[in-house]
């Protein structure tokens, strides 16, 4: 044995002695996850806010919050001896006088993009795959919260510089809070320290920014980890893979090694962008000045299907008991929005109800085989669509040689119509595709070699998939819809009725399915 691994094992039995590590860390250590590149989303989420925090921790070191009229001596020739905020002032001089400051803002912003977008997409694949269902309610609940914070805290973000067009942004978020009947004037003096925009707003969204919403960030990504750990991780169907076990590798070395260095290539994707993509050049647009806006005026992607909402939104206003209620932004900018996202959270619930399911899964659902759920993603996925090509209505008007009014008339029509459409086309897209996995283990799959029968017919040859595949195209369960009868054993009309009838129809809705093959099939199937 080597001075080295005397010395690791003195300091290891030290520690255990001490605290009994040894004994959690073996079974931890070799605690089993399910190998897909799928899982890799969320892993990409935590990687870019690790590189969040280190860029940001950065940033604070010369970035300074403070709304204060200077005169701009920096090197930035063309805004020399502009009166401007320190805070924007402070950006310029990171951006240009700090070594690799230029850099580190781009890192932050591109980071940021990324993460939001791991979210979504990661979001997305628990939804389609039903791995919120029980007993990760909780987790997927966390998950909804993260990307809804990771919203407001981007928003903060780029606030932050104060230059035109975050100012921008910032003035639609007063309408927005001010749109609030009753208390919308009160909240907004009390954010921005009297009438916009006032000189209290940057600072405190500095400290919302730098250290009361990424706390809650850790506490939430520290509970959500440690969930994944306790109720295991799902895994997608496969030959051995049961609702009891876990098929897949060790934590230790096989995850801590692709861990770590997954961690570089995501660090290194976002550098490389950084360096050669340019991202949030506020030199080009200015200070921020209430009586000024640049054209083109755009939030980053997780803002532009809210922005898009409010842009749409034709002018209603209603004047009642003294207030004025201006609908065209509180509906498109707080009612709607919390419809979907508080529908996002409570869907395992709701899905729950409707199938009359309670049991544990651990083992995900392909997208085709639960249609009606794959349908309602698609159109919500329809619905924020329209919104962000909205969002970007004059740069698309312009660059498509569109009038303003035609994007507007093809959002307003397009955001009621599209994402029915897209709920009946997905729905049948499922149905189809099932149709064509029973066909697959019925008849096999096509060789494309064809052979001519004595009878001068032309038949394809087939080929039997494997038992495992056909194992995988018929595992899935395919539940019964509920049966809610309107009277008990004696005869008396049940309380909740019409709840009953509604609950009935939607269930029957969502077990919609083509039948998958059966033993009677393949039995049937053989004497052809």
């Amino acid at each position: 044995m080597s001075a080295r691994e005397r010395v690791v094992g003195t300091v290891a039995g030290y520690v255990d002695d001490r605290t009994g590590a040894a004994k959690w860390m073996k079974k931890n250590l070799n605690k089993v996850f399910p190998d897909h590149w799928s899982f890799l989303l969320g892993e990409i989420a935590l990687y870019s806010f690790i590189i969040l925090l280190l860029s940001g921790t950065f940033l604070t070191f010369w970035f300074v919050p403070s709304q204060h009229e200077v005169i701009y001596n920096g090197s930035y020739q063309p805004l020399s001896g502009l009166s401007m905020s320190e805070a924007y002032q402070s950006t310029l001089h990171i951006s240009f006088d700090v070594r690799g400051g230029l850099l580190m803002r781009q890192i932050h912003h591109w980071a940021a993009l990324l993460f939001m977008v791991a979210i979504v997409v990661h979001l997305l694949r628990v939804y389609f795959t039903g791995a919120f269902r029980k007993p990760r309610e909780f987790n997927w609940i966390i998950g909804v919260g993260l990307l809804t914070l990771g919203i407001v805290e981007g928003f903060l973000g780029y606030s932050l510089p104060d230059d035109l067009l975050s100012g921008t942004g910032i003035r639609i978020a007063e309408a927005i809070i001010q749109a609030l009947p009753v208390v919308g004037s009160y909240i907004s003096y009390f954010a921005f320290g009297g009438a916009f925009p006032g000189d209290a707003f940057i600072p405190r969204i500095y400290t919302v920014h730098v250290l009361l919403l990424p706390g809650i960030f850790l506490a939430l990504i520290t509970v959500h980890l440690m969930l994944v750990w306790y109720q295991k991780h799902t895994q997608y169907p496969g030959p051995g893979r049961t609702e009891k076990n876990v098929v897949g590798y060790p934590l230790l070395p096989v995850y801590m090694a692709k861990a770590g260095g997954f961690f570089f290539i995501v660090f290194g994707v976002i550098a490389f962008l950084s360096a050669v993509a340019s991202i949030n050049p506020i030199w080009l647009y200015g200070p921020y000045t209430p009586g000024q806006i640049s054209a083109g005026s755009q939030p980053d992607w997780y803002m532009g299907w809210l922005d898009g909402l409010v842009r749409m939104s034709p002018p209603l206003e209603t004047h009642a008991f003294g207030h004025t209620i201006s609908w065209n932004i509180l509906i498109p900018g707080l009612i709607v929005p919390g419809i979907m996202f508080t529908g996002l959270a409570l869907y395992p619930f709701i899905e729950s109800w409707i199938s009359g399911d309670k049991r544990e899964h651990h083992i995900l659902d392909r997208p085709r085989n639960v249609p009606n759920r794959t349908a309602l993603g698609a159109m919500a996925l329809t619905f924020t669509i329209v919104g962000l090509l909205n969002g970007g209505n004059d740069i698309i008007s312009t660059t498509f040689h569109l009038t303003i009014n035609q994007m507007m008339w093809f959002s307003r029509i397009g955001i009621l119509v599209l994402p029915p459409i897209a709920f009946v086309i997905t729905k049948r897209l499922c149905l189809s595709l099932q149709r064509a996995d029973r066909d697959l283990v019925l008849h096999g799959r096509e060789t494309g070699t064809l052979v001519r029968m004595p009878s001068g017919e032309f038949v394809e040859v087939h080929e039997p998939i494997s038992p495992e595949k056909a194992w995988v195209l018929t595992q899935h369960e395919q539940p019964k819809p509920l049966e809610l009868s309107d009277t008990d054993a004696r005869g008396v009309k049940r309380p909740g009725a019409i709840k009953n009838k509604l609950r009935n129809r939607m269930s029957r809705a969502n077990a919609v399915a083509v039948p998958k093959v059966s033993a009677q099939d393949l039995k049937e199937i053989e004497h052809h």
